[in-house]
């Protein structure tokens, strides 16, 4: 699948922007400039919430749960909004002031509702707002510039069960949606629509995980039966290492279905972990480009790329915590309890990114969730001894070099190890 190289495709196109290419007035421009370019045929533009938008929201709920005044910091979010806007219309008459004015009074009195305690239900309709605010600006901005395109609300086709902050869809019922109205309206003109979002079949609000985004626009491929699918991000392509924290990481030109899901597995942040699945159910090809950069050809991930084994795909995962349980009677860690153990990983919604086991005890090393792991060591403790060992990193590494391991694990120390062929996964300190 070659560069869009035209002002028009053939076929069905899903394009998807994050944060950091929508941050400011002029990133916005930029984004119309690359689908003004490469963007007027049947196409879906999923877009997530402003620069770190996602994260400020997340500051007002944690202080409002604090008890703490909130209202400060839902002012400085919609000046932050208002400056953006101030940067893309001229008249500050335009309906989209309203609009998003419309959106920050919603907000502040959702939180003066009798709400029931439950953390992760409130969270998903609080950083919601973030992705409803991000393309109601840029789909008004786009029609302003005449770049006609619809703007449509992602919770009427997103449909999904009420496992807050990690919601699961409910696929039957959203391919249906997509494919029979979202499938008619782009034969008239793009959708413009948000990533992150979906909602329960009571309309409560959910969310699909942080960088949830990518998923949403895979989503839409498979329902749609895209031909493509592209990422912009800020970087060229999909790298072998963070670039910001390794200085020679290179960049992979052709990648697999099966490494793109290897990596998202053992925690690379450039796509979310289920990104992959839908698209490679439809053999859809994903390109990850650079928005910075729209003309390079960027990482191209198939079905059929050749595996590079001479390459170490190194992975950092940071905010980490050990938790270490173990039987109160000193009864070995067999079958019984680790279903137990993870009867609550499940229900708690924790993701276990490693694990090991004595014979009485048991270790899992997951992401700090601090509610989430509340839940999980209150439901547990009347059984086990349970401790837990907080601010460490998750190092893994595939086709993996001896040489390799120990220059990245200097001035660190491992606290737990485990080799599986080609590939090592550290938790360390």
């Amino acid at each position: 699948m070659g560069i869009l190289n035209s002002s028009t495709f053939a076929g069905m196109k899903v394009f998807k922007f994050g944060g950091a290419s929508v941050q400011s007035a002029d990133a916005v421009k930029n984004i119309a400039d690359i689908l003004k370019k490469y963007g007027s045929g049947e196409l879906v533009i999923v877009i997530s919430a402003m620069g770190k938008v996602t994260n400020a929201l997340e500051q007002v709920l944690d202080l409002w749960w604090d008890n703490k005044p909130y209202q400060e910091k839902i002012k400085e979010i919609q000046a932050y909004h208002f400056t953006i806007m101030d940067g893309l219309f001229a008249e500050k008459t335009d309906a989209v002031y309203d609009e998003i004015e419309n959106y920050f009074i919603a907000l502040e009195h959702y939180f003066e509702k009798e709400l029931e305690r439950n953390y992760d239900c409130i969270y998903d309709q609080v950083v919601s707002f973030g992705e409803l605010i991000s393309t109601k600006i840029i789909s008004h901005y786009l029609n302003r510039i005449g770049y006609r395109n619809k703007w449509v609300d992602a919770r009427h086709f997103i449909i999904t069960d009420n496992l807050y902050r990690e919601a699961r869809i409910h696929w039957d019922t959203t391919v249906s949606l997509i494919s029979r109205r979202v499938g008619e309206m782009v034969k008239e003109m793009p959708v413009v629509v948000q990533g992150f979002i979906g909602s329960t079949k009571d309309n409560s609000t959910t969310t699909l995980g942080r960088e949830g985004s990518d998923y949403t626009a895979s989503i839409f491929a498979n329902a749609l039966n895209a031909d493509e699918m592209i990422i912009w991000k800020d970087v060229p392509g999909i790298m072998n290492a963070d670039p910001k924290k390794y200085a020679d990481a290179i960049m992979f030109e052709n990648l697999s279905y099966q490494e793109a899901v290897e990596m998202t597995y053992y925690g690379a942040r450039v796509l979310h972990p289920k990104t992959i699945k839908p698209i490679q159910n439809k053999n859809i090809p994903l390109n990850v480009r650079s928005f910075i950069h729209p003309d390079a050809k960027g990482t191209i991930i198939t079905a059929d790329a050749p595996i590079q084994k001479d390459v170490p795909i190194i992975i950092l995962k940071e905010k980490q915590i050990l938790i270490s349980l173990s039987t109160k009677d000193y009864s070995f860690i067999a079958e019984t309890n680790i279903e137990k153990i993870f009867d609550e990983v499940v229900r708690c919604g924790i993701k276990v990114n490693v694990m090991t086991n004595s014979a009485i005890s048991f270790m899992i090393c997951v992401d700090t969730m601090e509610q989430k792991i509340a839940d999980f060591i209150s439901s547990l403790e009347n059984e086990f001894t349970i401790t837990t060992t907080p601010n460490l990193e998750l190092l893994s590494i595939k086709y993996y070099k001896e040489n390799t391991l120990q220059e990245l694990l200097k001035g660190r120390t491992t606290i737990m190890e485990q080799r599986s062929g080609d590939t090592v996964q550290l938790v360390i300190s």
